[in-house]
């Protein structure tokens, strides 16, 4: 239903026309490379460590990177991510890496 509306909205003779910006490639590769190396180390990792990986790296594609505030995000989405899929929905998934639950 909320597509539709943002759909009808788009389509609509009061919506105002806007230029996309070109495509930053850097940008993208960092984001579709954080995605991948998630989904590779997932397994031999577990979830809290790719968490973790993941965002460290897709922030790098921020013009605005810093070491602390990816660390802090990356805390807080581990945090996040273990609330809804392990406890919340009880998602079967490695949490730890395989080398610390044995």
């Amino acid at each position: 239903m909320l597509g539709a509306f943002v759909l009808i909205g788009a389509v609509s003779k009061k919506g105002e026309a806007d230029q996309l910006a070109r495509w930053d490639l850097k940008t993208l590769l960092w984001i579709l490379g954080s995605v991948v190396l998630f989904g590779l180390l997932l397994k031999p990792l577990g979830m809290v460590l790719s968490v973790f990986v993941l965002v460290l790296v897709s922030s790098m594609a921020s013009h605005e990177f810093s070491w602390k505030g990816a660390v802090l995000n990356a805390i807080v989405l581990v945090l996040i991510s273990m609330g809804a899929f392990v406890y919340g929905i009880n998602l079967q998934m490695p949490v730890w890496p395989a080398f610390i639950t044995g």
